[in-house]
Protein backbone atom coordinates (compact mmCIF):
# COMPACT_ATOMS: atom_id res chain seq x y z
CA UNK A 1 0.00 0.00 0.00
CA UNK A 2 1.17 3.53 -0.78
CA UNK A 3 -0.26 6.89 0.19
CA UNK A 4 0.24 10.00 -1.94
CA UNK A 5 -0.73 13.33 -0.41
CA UNK A 6 -1.87 16.38 -2.39
CA UNK A 7 -1.23 19.68 -0.63
CA UNK A 8 -1.84 23.22 -1.85
CA UNK A 9 -0.13 26.57 -1.58
CA UNK A 10 -3.41 28.17 -0.46
CA UNK A 11 -7.01 27.34 0.22
CA UNK A 12 -8.87 26.79 -3.06
CA UNK A 13 -5.64 26.06 -4.94
CA UNK A 14 -7.34 23.03 -6.46
CA UNK A 15 -6.48 20.21 -4.06
CA UNK A 16 -10.00 18.79 -4.12
CA UNK A 17 -10.12 18.82 -7.91
CA UNK A 18 -6.68 17.22 -8.28
CA UNK A 19 -7.52 14.47 -5.78
CA UNK A 20 -10.79 13.78 -7.60
CA UNK A 21 -8.92 13.61 -10.91
CA UNK A 22 -6.25 11.22 -9.60
CA UNK A 23 -8.80 8.99 -7.84
CA UNK A 24 -10.87 8.69 -11.00
CA UNK A 25 -7.79 8.14 -13.18
CA UNK A 26 -6.62 5.28 -10.96
CA UNK A 27 -10.08 3.73 -10.60
CA UNK A 28 -10.52 3.66 -14.38
CA UNK A 29 -7.38 1.52 -14.53
CA UNK A 30 -8.75 -0.97 -12.03
CA UNK A 31 -6.53 0.21 -9.16
CA UNK A 32 -7.88 -0.34 -5.64
CA UNK A 33 -7.87 3.28 -4.48
CA UNK A 34 -9.50 5.28 -1.67
CA UNK A 35 -9.48 8.95 -0.68
CA UNK A 36 -8.38 10.32 2.66
CA UNK A 37 -8.60 13.76 4.24
CA UNK A 38 -7.13 13.81 7.76
CA UNK A 39 -8.88 17.03 8.79
CA UNK A 40 -11.53 19.07 7.04
CA UNK A 41 -13.32 22.25 8.03
CA UNK A 42 -16.55 22.53 6.10
CA UNK A 43 -20.30 22.85 6.50
CA UNK A 44 -20.99 20.70 3.45
CA UNK A 45 -21.04 17.08 4.55
CA UNK A 46 -22.36 13.67 3.55
CA UNK A 47 -23.69 10.55 5.28
CA UNK A 48 -21.45 7.49 5.07
CA UNK A 49 -22.21 3.84 4.55
CA UNK A 50 -21.30 3.13 8.19
CA UNK A 51 -23.71 5.76 9.54
CA UNK A 52 -21.20 8.55 10.01
CA UNK A 53 -20.57 12.01 8.59
CA UNK A 54 -17.69 13.25 6.43
CA UNK A 55 -16.93 16.26 4.27
CA UNK A 56 -18.89 16.42 1.02
CA UNK A 57 -15.72 16.71 -1.08
CA UNK A 58 -14.36 13.45 0.36
CA UNK A 59 -17.65 11.73 -0.49
CA UNK A 60 -17.14 12.98 -4.06
CA UNK A 61 -13.67 11.43 -4.03
CA UNK A 62 -15.18 8.11 -2.95
CA UNK A 63 -17.54 8.32 -5.91
CA UNK A 64 -14.53 8.93 -8.14
CA UNK A 65 -12.98 5.75 -6.75
CA UNK A 66 -16.18 3.79 -7.35
CA UNK A 67 -16.63 2.98 -3.64
CA UNK A 68 -19.04 3.95 -0.86
CA UNK A 69 -18.00 6.85 1.39
CA UNK A 70 -16.80 5.71 4.82
CA UNK A 71 -16.09 7.66 8.00
CA UNK A 72 -12.45 6.47 7.92
CA UNK A 73 -11.93 8.64 4.83
CA UNK A 74 -12.28 11.90 6.80
CA UNK A 75 -11.56 11.14 10.47
CA UNK A 76 -11.70 14.76 11.69
CA UNK A 77 -14.45 17.07 10.45
CA UNK A 78 -14.84 20.54 11.93
CA UNK A 79 -18.20 22.25 11.39
CA UNK A 80 -17.96 25.91 12.47
CA UNK A 81 -20.90 27.29 14.44
CA UNK A 82 -19.21 30.65 15.09
CA UNK A 83 -16.05 32.52 14.11
CA UNK A 84 -14.17 30.92 17.01
CA UNK A 85 -15.94 27.61 17.63
CA UNK A 86 -16.87 24.42 15.83
CA UNK A 87 -18.51 21.05 16.27
CA UNK A 88 -15.82 18.37 16.24
CA UNK A 89 -16.68 15.10 14.49
CA UNK A 90 -14.31 12.16 14.96
CA UNK A 91 -14.54 9.19 12.61
CA UNK A 92 -18.05 10.16 11.63
CA UNK A 93 -19.56 10.82 15.08
CA UNK A 94 -20.02 14.02 17.07
CA UNK A 95 -17.34 14.40 19.75
CA UNK A 96 -18.44 17.83 21.03
CA UNK A 97 -18.08 21.58 20.57
CA UNK A 98 -14.72 23.33 21.01
CA UNK A 99 -13.40 26.82 20.59
CA UNK A 100 -10.34 27.32 18.41
CA UNK A 101 -7.78 27.40 21.23
CA UNK A 102 -9.18 24.28 22.91
CA UNK A 103 -9.13 22.38 19.64
CA UNK A 104 -5.58 23.50 18.90
CA UNK A 105 -4.56 21.92 22.22
CA UNK A 106 -6.62 18.81 21.45
CA UNK A 107 -5.02 18.10 18.06
CA UNK A 108 -2.41 15.73 19.49
CA UNK A 109 -5.25 13.48 20.66
CA UNK A 110 -7.17 13.93 17.40
CA UNK A 111 -4.08 12.67 15.61
CA UNK A 112 -4.71 9.25 17.13
CA UNK A 113 -8.07 9.08 15.36
CA UNK A 114 -6.43 10.23 12.13
CA UNK A 115 -3.77 7.54 12.16
CA UNK A 116 -6.19 4.81 13.23
CA UNK A 117 -8.50 5.66 10.34
CA UNK A 118 -5.60 5.78 7.88
CA UNK A 119 -4.33 2.39 9.02
CA UNK A 120 -7.82 0.93 8.66
CA UNK A 121 -8.06 2.22 5.07
CA UNK A 122 -4.55 0.98 4.33
CA UNK A 123 -5.65 -2.56 5.12
CA UNK A 124 -8.48 -2.36 2.57
CA UNK A 125 -6.96 -0.49 -0.41
CA UNK A 126 -3.73 -0.56 -2.39
CA UNK A 127 -3.45 3.19 -3.00
CA UNK A 128 -4.64 6.10 -0.86
CA UNK A 129 -4.81 9.62 -2.27
CA UNK A 130 -4.81 12.01 0.68
CA UNK A 131 -5.79 15.67 0.60
CA UNK A 132 -4.34 18.41 2.75
CA UNK A 133 -6.19 21.45 4.07
CA UNK A 134 -5.34 25.08 3.48
CA UNK A 135 -1.57 25.40 3.20
CA UNK A 136 1.30 23.51 4.90
CA UNK A 137 3.12 26.84 5.30
CA UNK A 138 0.72 28.36 7.86
CA UNK A 139 3.39 28.97 10.49
CA UNK A 140 0.91 29.62 13.31
CA UNK A 141 -0.78 26.24 12.75
CA UNK A 142 2.25 24.01 12.32
CA UNK A 143 2.48 22.90 15.96
CA UNK A 144 0.72 19.51 16.31
CA UNK A 145 -0.42 19.75 12.68
CA UNK A 146 -2.62 16.87 11.57
CA UNK A 147 -3.94 18.29 8.29
CA UNK A 148 -0.85 18.61 6.11
CA UNK A 149 2.81 17.82 6.76
CA UNK A 150 2.09 16.56 10.27
CA UNK A 151 0.15 13.69 8.75
CA UNK A 152 2.57 13.25 5.84
CA UNK A 153 5.48 12.89 8.25
CA UNK A 154 3.58 10.44 10.48
CA UNK A 155 2.50 8.35 7.48
CA UNK A 156 5.88 8.80 5.77
CA UNK A 157 4.24 9.49 2.43
CA UNK A 158 5.28 11.56 -0.61
CA UNK A 159 3.63 14.90 -1.30
CA UNK A 160 2.75 16.82 -4.46
CA UNK A 161 2.24 20.57 -4.11
CA UNK A 162 -0.51 22.29 -6.13
CA UNK A 163 -0.46 25.97 -7.05
CA UNK A 164 -3.23 28.01 -8.70
CA UNK A 165 -1.88 30.08 -11.58
CA UNK A 166 -5.24 31.71 -12.28
CA UNK A 167 -4.97 33.87 -9.18
CA UNK A 168 -1.42 34.95 -10.12
CA UNK A 169 1.99 34.55 -8.53
CA UNK A 170 2.13 30.79 -8.86
CA UNK A 171 5.95 30.60 -8.84
CA UNK A 172 6.10 32.66 -5.65
CA UNK A 173 3.38 30.43 -4.19
CA UNK A 174 5.29 27.23 -4.88
CA UNK A 175 8.82 28.41 -4.04
CA UNK A 176 7.72 30.33 -0.97
CA UNK A 177 5.71 27.41 0.40
CA UNK A 178 8.58 25.01 -0.15
CA UNK A 179 11.06 27.35 1.53
CA UNK A 180 8.90 27.57 4.68
CA UNK A 181 8.92 23.79 5.15
CA UNK A 182 11.41 21.83 7.25
CA UNK A 183 14.21 19.90 5.56
CA UNK A 184 12.40 16.57 5.90
CA UNK A 185 9.15 18.09 4.58
CA UNK A 186 10.98 19.56 1.60
CA UNK A 187 12.49 16.15 0.87
CA UNK A 188 9.11 14.40 0.82
CA UNK A 189 7.69 17.06 -1.52
CA UNK A 190 8.38 15.23 -4.78
CA UNK A 191 7.02 17.67 -7.37
CA UNK A 192 4.55 20.35 -8.38
CA UNK A 193 1.26 20.56 -10.23
CA UNK A 194 0.16 23.89 -11.66
CA UNK A 195 -3.60 24.28 -11.80
CA UNK A 196 -6.11 26.40 -13.78
CA UNK A 197 -3.84 27.55 -16.61
CA UNK A 198 -5.29 29.53 -19.52
CA UNK A 199 -3.37 30.31 -22.68
CA UNK A 200 -0.46 28.99 -24.71
CA UNK A 201 1.61 26.53 -22.70
CA UNK A 202 4.72 27.50 -24.67
CA UNK A 203 4.68 30.87 -22.92
CA UNK A 204 4.78 29.13 -19.54
CA UNK A 205 7.62 26.72 -20.27
CA UNK A 206 10.52 29.06 -19.37
CA UNK A 207 8.95 29.48 -15.94
CA UNK A 208 8.53 25.73 -15.55
CA UNK A 209 12.18 25.18 -16.40
CA UNK A 210 13.23 27.85 -13.88
CA UNK A 211 11.05 26.30 -11.18
CA UNK A 212 12.59 22.86 -11.65
CA UNK A 213 16.13 24.28 -11.68
CA UNK A 214 15.44 26.47 -8.63
CA UNK A 215 13.96 23.68 -6.51
CA UNK A 216 15.40 20.51 -8.00
CA UNK A 217 11.88 19.11 -8.26
CA UNK A 218 9.86 18.33 -11.39
CA UNK A 219 6.69 20.00 -12.57
CA UNK A 220 4.49 16.93 -12.97
CA UNK A 221 2.14 18.81 -15.27
CA UNK A 222 -0.06 21.83 -15.92
CA UNK A 223 -3.82 21.38 -15.66
CA UNK A 224 -6.02 23.73 -17.70
CA UNK A 225 -8.79 25.99 -16.48
CA UNK A 226 -11.92 23.94 -17.17
CA UNK A 227 -14.87 26.07 -18.16
CA UNK A 228 -18.24 24.94 -16.82
CA UNK A 229 -16.81 22.46 -14.32
CA UNK A 230 -19.45 21.85 -11.62
CA UNK A 231 -18.55 19.35 -8.90
CA UNK A 232 -19.26 19.18 -5.18
CA UNK A 233 -17.36 21.96 -3.42
CA UNK A 234 -16.39 22.37 0.21
CA UNK A 235 -17.40 25.98 0.72
CA UNK A 236 -17.46 28.07 -2.47
CA UNK A 237 -20.92 29.01 -3.69
CA UNK A 238 -21.65 29.49 -7.39
CA UNK A 239 -24.68 30.85 -9.17
CA UNK A 240 -26.26 30.32 -12.54
CA UNK A 241 -28.65 32.22 -14.72
CA UNK A 242 -30.90 30.83 -17.41
CA UNK A 243 -31.13 32.77 -20.65
CA UNK A 244 -34.73 31.74 -21.30
CA UNK A 245 -37.51 34.24 -20.67
CA UNK A 246 -39.71 31.61 -19.00
CA UNK A 247 -37.10 30.60 -16.42
CA UNK A 248 -38.14 30.02 -12.82
CA UNK A 249 -36.48 32.58 -10.53
CA UNK A 250 -35.15 30.93 -7.37
CA UNK A 251 -33.35 32.79 -4.58
CA UNK A 252 -31.47 31.40 -1.58
CA UNK A 253 -30.16 33.52 1.33
CA UNK A 254 -26.48 32.90 2.06
CA UNK A 255 -26.79 32.33 5.78
CA UNK A 256 -23.63 32.97 7.83
CA UNK A 257 -23.55 29.24 8.69
CA UNK A 258 -25.18 27.87 5.54
CA UNK A 259 -24.68 24.12 5.29
CA UNK A 260 -24.91 21.65 2.44
CA UNK A 261 -25.46 24.26 -0.25
CA UNK A 262 -24.62 21.43 -2.67
CA UNK A 263 -28.35 20.72 -2.41
CA UNK A 264 -28.79 23.39 -5.06
CA UNK A 265 -26.22 22.22 -7.63
CA UNK A 266 -28.95 20.49 -9.70
CA UNK A 267 -30.77 23.83 -9.86
CA UNK A 268 -27.59 25.58 -11.00
CA UNK A 269 -27.48 23.16 -13.91
CA UNK A 270 -31.17 23.34 -14.82
CA UNK A 271 -31.72 25.10 -18.17
CA UNK A 272 -34.96 26.72 -17.00
CA UNK A 273 -33.93 27.87 -13.53
CA UNK A 274 -32.33 31.18 -12.68
CA UNK A 275 -30.70 30.50 -9.31
CA UNK A 276 -29.35 33.37 -7.22
CA UNK A 277 -27.64 33.24 -3.84
CA UNK A 278 -28.35 36.46 -1.93
CA UNK A 279 -25.55 37.54 0.39
CA UNK A 280 -25.52 39.97 3.30
CA UNK A 281 -26.79 43.48 2.59
CA UNK A 282 -27.75 42.58 -0.98
CA UNK A 283 -31.19 43.60 -2.25
CA UNK A 284 -33.72 40.77 -2.11
CA UNK A 285 -35.10 40.47 -5.66
CA UNK A 286 -38.55 39.24 -6.69
CA UNK A 287 -38.68 35.48 -7.21
CA UNK A 288 -40.97 32.55 -7.89
CA UNK A 289 -39.40 30.39 -5.20
CA UNK A 290 -37.49 31.23 -2.02
CA UNK A 291 -35.51 28.35 -0.51
CA UNK A 292 -34.23 28.56 3.05
CA UNK A 293 -31.16 26.29 3.15
CA UNK A 294 -29.63 24.18 5.87
CA UNK A 295 -27.82 25.85 8.75
CA UNK A 296 -25.24 24.79 11.35
CA UNK A 297 -26.56 27.47 13.72
CA UNK A 298 -30.29 27.72 13.13
CA UNK A 299 -31.08 30.25 15.87
CA UNK A 300 -28.17 32.55 15.03
CA UNK A 301 -29.03 32.41 11.33
CA UNK A 302 -32.67 33.19 12.16
CA UNK A 303 -31.46 36.35 13.89
CA UNK A 304 -29.45 37.19 10.77
CA UNK A 305 -32.53 36.72 8.56
CA UNK A 306 -34.45 39.09 10.81
CA UNK A 307 -31.71 41.72 10.65
CA UNK A 308 -31.49 41.43 6.85
CA UNK A 309 -35.23 41.98 6.32
CA UNK A 310 -36.06 38.51 5.02
CA UNK A 311 -39.30 38.03 7.04
CA UNK A 312 -40.81 41.12 5.40
CA UNK A 313 -39.58 40.05 1.97
CA UNK A 314 -41.01 36.53 2.44
CA UNK A 315 -44.38 37.93 3.58
CA UNK A 316 -44.58 40.11 0.46
CA UNK A 317 -43.46 37.17 -1.69
CA UNK A 318 -46.29 35.01 -0.32
CA UNK A 319 -48.89 37.77 -0.82
CA UNK A 320 -48.02 37.76 -4.51
CA UNK A 321 -48.41 33.97 -4.76
CA UNK A 322 -44.77 32.90 -4.45
CA UNK A 323 -43.64 29.60 -2.96
CA UNK A 324 -41.29 28.99 -0.01
CA UNK A 325 -39.33 25.79 0.66
CA UNK A 326 -37.25 25.10 3.76
CA UNK A 327 -34.59 22.36 3.89
CA UNK A 328 -33.37 21.00 7.23
CA UNK A 329 -32.41 24.10 9.26
CA UNK A 330 -34.43 26.18 6.82
CA UNK A 331 -37.42 23.93 7.56
CA UNK A 332 -36.96 24.54 11.29
CA UNK A 333 -36.92 28.31 10.66
CA UNK A 334 -40.38 28.15 9.08
CA UNK A 335 -41.91 27.16 12.43
CA UNK A 336 -42.97 29.22 15.42
CA UNK A 337 -39.96 28.62 17.66
CA UNK A 338 -36.57 26.90 17.85
CA UNK A 339 -35.40 25.76 21.31
CA UNK A 340 -31.85 24.75 22.19
CA UNK A 341 -31.90 23.96 25.94
CA UNK A 342 -28.60 22.06 25.93
CA UNK A 343 -26.47 24.52 23.92
CA UNK A 344 -25.99 22.11 21.02
CA UNK A 345 -25.63 24.91 18.46
CA UNK A 346 -24.56 27.82 20.64
CA UNK A 347 -25.85 29.47 23.79
CA UNK A 348 -28.91 27.82 25.30
CA UNK A 349 -32.24 29.53 24.77
CA UNK A 350 -35.16 29.94 22.39
CA UNK A 351 -35.63 31.98 19.23
CA UNK A 352 -38.87 32.87 17.49
CA UNK A 353 -39.19 31.34 14.03
CA UNK A 354 -40.80 32.88 10.99
CA UNK A 355 -44.22 31.62 12.10
CA UNK A 356 -45.15 30.23 8.68
CA UNK A 357 -45.80 26.66 9.85
CA UNK A 358 -47.54 25.60 13.08
CA UNK A 359 -44.67 23.71 14.65
CA UNK A 360 -41.78 24.08 17.09
CA UNK A 361 -38.33 22.51 17.00
CA UNK A 362 -36.16 21.39 19.91
CA UNK A 363 -32.47 20.65 19.48
CA UNK A 364 -31.69 17.29 21.08
CA UNK A 365 -28.47 15.31 21.39
CA UNK A 366 -27.98 12.45 18.96
CA UNK A 367 -27.67 13.67 15.40
CA UNK A 368 -29.86 11.95 12.82
CA UNK A 369 -27.53 10.59 10.14
CA UNK A 370 -29.17 8.36 7.57
CA UNK A 371 -29.81 7.87 3.90
CA UNK A 372 -33.50 7.84 3.02
CA UNK A 373 -35.84 6.97 0.18
CA UNK A 374 -39.46 8.00 -0.08
CA UNK A 375 -42.19 9.67 -2.08
CA UNK A 376 -43.23 13.29 -2.43
CA UNK A 377 -46.79 14.04 -1.33
CA UNK A 378 -47.24 17.24 -3.31
CA UNK A 379 -50.70 16.12 -4.52
CA UNK A 380 -52.44 14.33 -1.67
CA UNK A 381 -55.62 13.92 -3.75
CA UNK A 382 -53.90 11.92 -6.48
CA UNK A 383 -51.57 9.20 -5.14
CA UNK A 384 -50.59 8.15 -8.67
CA UNK A 385 -48.66 11.40 -9.06
CA UNK A 386 -46.43 10.73 -6.08
CA UNK A 387 -42.78 10.91 -7.08
CA UNK A 388 -39.99 8.74 -5.67
CA UNK A 389 -36.88 10.48 -4.30
CA UNK A 390 -33.77 9.64 -2.30
CA UNK A 391 -31.53 11.75 -0.11
CA UNK A 392 -30.17 11.92 3.41
CA UNK A 393 -30.98 13.40 6.81
CA UNK A 394 -28.39 15.15 8.97
CA UNK A 395 -29.82 17.11 11.89
CA UNK A 396 -30.23 17.38 15.67
CA UNK A 397 -33.66 18.98 15.80
CA UNK A 398 -36.99 17.28 16.49
CA UNK A 399 -40.05 19.14 15.19
CA UNK A 400 -43.60 18.86 16.53
CA UNK A 401 -46.89 20.55 15.72
CA UNK A 402 -50.09 20.56 13.69
CA UNK A 403 -48.21 21.51 10.50
CA UNK A 404 -46.76 17.99 10.39
CA UNK A 405 -50.25 16.55 9.90
CA UNK A 406 -49.91 17.70 6.27
CA UNK A 407 -46.59 16.01 5.36
CA UNK A 408 -44.45 16.78 2.34
CA UNK A 409 -42.92 13.31 2.08
CA UNK A 410 -43.44 9.70 3.12
CA UNK A 411 -40.31 7.76 4.12
CA UNK A 412 -40.60 4.05 4.90
CA UNK A 413 -44.27 4.50 5.69
CA UNK A 414 -43.64 7.45 8.01
CA UNK A 415 -44.76 10.97 7.21
CA UNK A 416 -42.06 13.65 7.14
CA UNK A 417 -41.89 17.39 6.54
CA UNK A 418 -44.87 19.66 6.03
CA UNK A 419 -46.80 21.52 3.34
CA UNK A 420 -49.21 24.33 4.14
CA UNK A 421 -52.95 24.15 3.50
CA UNK A 422 -52.67 26.88 0.85
CA UNK A 423 -49.89 24.89 -0.91
CA UNK A 424 -47.46 27.82 -0.79
CA UNK A 425 -45.06 26.75 1.99
CA UNK A 426 -43.24 23.45 2.35
CA UNK A 427 -40.38 22.03 4.36
CA UNK A 428 -38.36 18.85 4.75
CA UNK A 429 -35.37 17.51 6.67
CA UNK A 430 -34.13 15.71 3.53
CA UNK A 431 -30.96 16.93 1.83
CA UNK A 432 -30.29 16.02 -1.81
CA UNK A 433 -33.96 16.07 -2.71
CA UNK A 434 -33.26 17.79 -6.06
CA UNK A 435 -30.66 15.21 -7.15
CA UNK A 436 -33.09 12.86 -8.93
CA UNK A 437 -34.61 14.34 -12.11
CA UNK A 438 -38.18 13.21 -11.37
CA UNK A 439 -38.20 14.69 -7.87
CA UNK A 440 -36.56 17.89 -9.08
CA UNK A 441 -39.15 18.22 -11.86
CA UNK A 442 -42.02 17.67 -9.41
CA UNK A 443 -40.77 20.27 -6.94
CA UNK A 444 -40.13 22.84 -9.67
CA UNK A 445 -43.58 22.24 -11.11
CA UNK A 446 -45.02 22.83 -7.62
CA UNK A 447 -43.00 26.06 -7.52
CA UNK A 448 -44.53 27.27 -10.78
CA UNK A 449 -42.38 26.04 -13.67
CA UNK A 450 -44.74 25.19 -16.54
CA UNK A 451 -42.63 22.64 -18.38
CA UNK A 452 -40.73 20.98 -15.56
CA UNK A 453 -39.16 18.13 -17.51
CA UNK A 454 -35.59 19.34 -18.05
CA UNK A 455 -33.89 18.38 -14.79
CA UNK A 456 -30.35 17.08 -14.99
CA UNK A 457 -29.50 13.58 -13.80
CA UNK A 458 -27.12 14.95 -11.19
CA UNK A 459 -25.43 11.65 -10.34
CA UNK A 460 -24.67 11.04 -14.01
CA UNK A 461 -23.45 14.63 -14.32
CA UNK A 462 -21.04 14.12 -11.42
CA UNK A 463 -19.61 11.00 -13.02
CA UNK A 464 -19.18 12.78 -16.34
CA UNK A 465 -17.33 15.63 -14.62
CA UNK A 466 -15.07 13.15 -12.83
CA UNK A 467 -14.25 11.44 -16.12
CA UNK A 468 -13.51 14.85 -17.59
CA UNK A 469 -10.98 15.42 -14.79
CA UNK A 470 -9.42 11.99 -15.26
CA UNK A 471 -9.01 12.74 -18.97
CA UNK A 472 -6.96 15.82 -17.99
CA UNK A 473 -4.63 13.64 -15.92
CA UNK A 474 -4.00 11.48 -18.99
CA UNK A 475 -3.47 14.47 -21.26
CA UNK A 476 -1.62 16.94 -19.04
CA UNK A 477 0.31 15.12 -16.32
CA UNK A 478 3.36 12.87 -16.57
CA UNK A 479 1.48 9.64 -15.92
CA UNK A 480 4.60 7.43 -16.27
CA UNK A 481 6.23 9.49 -13.50
CA UNK A 482 3.09 9.20 -11.38
CA UNK A 483 2.94 5.42 -11.83
CA UNK A 484 6.57 5.15 -10.76
CA UNK A 485 5.87 7.28 -7.69
CA UNK A 486 2.90 5.08 -6.78
CA UNK A 487 4.80 1.86 -7.44
CA UNK A 488 2.37 0.76 -10.14
CA UNK A 489 3.62 -1.63 -12.80
CA UNK A 490 2.71 -0.40 -16.30
CA UNK A 491 0.74 -3.61 -16.76
CA UNK A 492 -1.68 -2.27 -14.15
CA UNK A 493 -2.92 0.15 -16.81
CA UNK A 494 -5.24 -2.31 -18.47
CA UNK A 495 -7.47 0.36 -19.95
CA UNK A 496 -10.63 -1.12 -18.41
CA UNK A 497 -12.96 0.96 -16.32
CA UNK A 498 -14.29 -0.58 -13.12
CA UNK A 499 -15.59 2.67 -11.64
CA UNK A 500 -19.28 3.49 -12.18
Amino acid sequence: MITLMIQGTTSDAGKTTVVAALCRWLARQGVSVAPFKPQNMALNSAVTVDGGEIGRSTALHALACGIEPHSDMNPVLLKPHSDCGAQVILRGQVYGNMDALDYHAYKAEAMQSVMAAWRALSERYDVIIAEGAGSPAEINLRANDIANMGFAEAADCPVLLVGDIDRGGVFAQLVGTLDLLSASEQARTKGFIINRFRGDLALLEPGLDWLSERTGKPVVGVLPYLQGLVIDSEDSIGTSGSSTTDALNVIVPVLPRISNHNDFDPLRLHPKVNLQFIGPDQPIPPADLIILPGSKSTRADLAWLQAQGWPQAIAKHLRYGGKVLGICGGFQMLGERVDDPDSLEGKSGSTDGLGLLAMTTTMVAGKQLKEVQGTLLLDSHNPTTRTVFSGYEMHNGVSQGHALLRPLTCINGNHEGAISADNQIAGTYVHGIFDQPAACDALLQWAGLDSADNAVDYQQHRLEQLDRLADQVEQCLDTDWLRDLLGLNPSTDCGASTAP
